[in-house]
């Protein structure tokens, strides 16, 4: 009997395992078309006539079911080089085993969807008649999720301002490119930083903008035909690869992608725009006066590219918001990690050279239950358990909730800056104070821009090799005679630092316009000091980005530098430390202090400025504190 039970076992066992060798052997593609009707380069008609490339996977039920709907400029074609790409499929996949259909676009203008593409001015338009369409077809209950990172979130903000009845809710994560200005914050989706340029995009847009002479399909490609041409052909060009430690250090500016034999497009005309220009309000990005009036599930991480604006737009849709229902439904999650990487956090997530924990989250589940309640009407008490804010607490290592951005209990602490006169790298005397000192000091550096700070690493992304992000250990940095260093006495208690921190800084130079940038590190008993944020601003816009003010030789200014925000836990026998210099290259572009464009500029002076700190010159940071 014995025998026979374990022969049993044995063969149910071998069955077991052949059937998933069998699963295994099947293509995604396989396992998709036994459960969904797949329907690839479905050519999508916008008003205008163009067509955009939609792949549709919609479960074989019969029933009508919700649509998960993701956009993007990237290629998501089914074959590339003759090889079945399986990544947009398996997300495919998931979602049609859950009972949705899975719907995913390329903007007008990439691969094989018609028009011209622009690179935050996609019109509104197409994300109407998208909604449109998706609602009326047969197999759609008419409520439409919409989910994705980075460029796959970013359009989705601007396209709930248009309060389209079919958009039930929206799931953005890493979505600092679609926030053009929100209260203090113009970055106009990421390409401004306090009047300063961001130069992720100039390396971004080498290998994404499309030159004008590339080729392209004819207008009018039947389906079955793109179905036939997407095995071989998918559109998307191969770029050389580019050292982007060099090649952003090209001056002028404008010409760094053609330095690199990069491709024509918009970048050129983007460089010339200023923070407050006309044409950042026509298309894609989201600005603080449009209406909004979705459920909304946000995703930021405190070493994005954009974490203070983006913690900004949240605040603002909840006070701000069309209706109640929506303001009451508005949640997020900070995490502790690079920008889209989210589910890339482990049981010891590394952050650069910082161990932050376990920083593991079940994403897949937070986002489901979310789409379950308002596509389906499911599992309403899953979300209404949930406390609107969910952050990570570096330092302390631990996850922590909120009913508001930043927590209640957290209180506004000022220190002032104070020297003898030398702050001058760490080895000089600079001190954060919690008294204003009486004394006025000033401490002084040269910034010399073809010899800027280099950025290491930080809150940035999508700068190829120029620039990993992440907390490093700057204390090596922090010998640079044109970095100001100002540390507090070692904490006598553990305190919590989590919401936007303020810094304002007086400055006397003998240039028109220069930069001001600042940096706020964790200082730990061995010595190493690690970043948790960083700003900066370009100080012609002082008084307000809709115009330009130069300075006067000598004469002291305060700036207001743009918040930053963080959640870290310094324990006891840590200092609290701001760096200030007036570059951090290339992380942000380098002001040639001239008082010009910039952008134009290939020659530029040296400046030597002063931070003015005590009696009258209060240069302070004000910062979250909870202990």
């Amino acid at each position: 009997m014995i025998k026979n039970l374990t022969k049993t076992l044995f063969v149910s066992l071998l069955l077991l395992l052949s059937l998933r060798l069998a699963a295994q052997e099947k293509s995604i593609l396989d396992q998709l078309e036994e459960i969904a009707i797949v329907d690839q380069k479905v050519m999508m008609p916008m008003r205008d006539g163009n067509r955009l490339a939609t792949d549709i996977y919609c479960p074989k039920v019969d029933y009508k079911v919700p649509i998960i709907f993701s956009r993007t400029p990237y290629n998501f074609n089914t074959y590339g080089d003759g090889e079945l790409r399986e990544r947009t499929m398996q997300s495919a996949l998931e979602w049609v085993k859950k009972g949705y259909a899975y719907v995913v676009q390329n903007e007008r203008g990439r691969f094989f969807s018609e028009g011209e593409w622009d690179i935050l001015g996609t019109p509104l338009t197409d994300s109407y008649d998208a909604f449109d369409w998706m609602a009326k077809q047969g197999w759609s209950n008419g409520k439409i999720g919409t989910l994705g990172c980075s460029s796959t979130a970013e359009w989705q903000m601007a396209a709930a301002s248009l309060n389209h009845p079919a958009h039930a809710a929206l799931v953005p994560q890493g979505f600092g490119a679609g926030v053009g200005r929100i209260g203090e914050y113009f970055e106009q989706g990421n390409w401004y930083r306090g009047g300063a340029g961001q130069m992720l995009f100039t390396a971004w847009l080498y290998g994404t903008q499309h030159d004008p002479l590339a080729p392209r399909l004819q207008k009018g490609i039947a389906q079955e035909d793109l179905l036939r041409l997407q095995r071989f052909y998918d559109m998307a060009p191969e770029y050389p690869r580019v050292n982007w430690k060099e090649a952003l250090s090209h001056l002028p500016i404008q010409d760094i992608i053609n330095n690199v034999n990069g491709p024509n497009g918009i970048y050129e005309e983007m460089i010339t725009r200023k923070p407050n220009d006309a044409r950042w309000y026509q298309g894609g990005l989201y600005h603080d006066d449009m209406p909004f009036d979705k459920p909304s599930f946000w995703f930021v991480s405190w070493y994005d590219v954009s974490t203070s604006p983006n913690l900004a737009l949240y605040n603002h849709v909840r006070k701000n918001a069309v209706s109640q229902k929506a303001r009451d439904n508005q949640y997020l999650i900070i995490a502790p990690v690079l920008h889209c990487a989210y589910t890339r956090a482990t049981e010891n997530t590394v952050v650069g050279e910082r161990s932050v924990g376990d920083a593991r989250l079940n994403y897949d589940e937070i986002i489901t239950a979310w789409f379950d309640l308002w596509l389906k009407n499911e599992d309403k008490g899953k979300i209404d358990s949930m406390p609107k804010v969910t952050y990570y607490t570096m330092g302390s290592n631990k996850w922590q909730t909120s009913e508001v951005w930043p927590p209640a209990n957290a209180k506004m602490t000022t220190y002032y800056l104070d020297s003898k006169g030398s702050a001058n790298t760490r080895n000089g005397d600079g001190l954060l104070l919690a008294k204003l000192p009486k004394t006025e000091n000033k401490d002084t550096f040269q910034y010399d821009p073809m010899n800027p700070v280099n950025s290491y690493g930080g809150n940035v992304c999508c700068t190829g090799n120029a620039v990993q992000g992440g907390s490093f250990d700057q204390s090596e940095m922090e010998l640079r005679d044109d970095i100001l260093v100002y540390t507090s006495e070692p904490l006598a208690e553990g305190v919590e630092i989590s919401g936007f921190i303020e810094s304002f800084l007086y400055l006397s130079s003998d240039v028109k316009d220069t930069d001001v940038t600042i940096k706020l590190i964790d200082v730990y008993p061995d010595g190493k000091a690690y970043n948790l944020d960083e700003t900066i601003q370009r100080v012609r816009y002082r008084e307000g980005y809709d115009k330009e003010v130069m300075m006067e030789k000598g004469k002291v200014y305060e700036i207001k530098m743009t918040p930053m925000s963080t959640s870290n836990y310094f324990e006891k026998g840590h200092r609290i430390r701001i760096e200030v210099s007036s570059s951090n290259f290339p992380r942000f572009d380098r002001n040639l202090n001239t008082g010009g464009n910039n952008y134009d500029e290939s020659e530029g002076l040296v400046a030597t400025n002063s931070i003015h700190h005590g009696g009258v010159y209060p240069s302070r940071i004000v910062l979250p504190m909870i202990r």
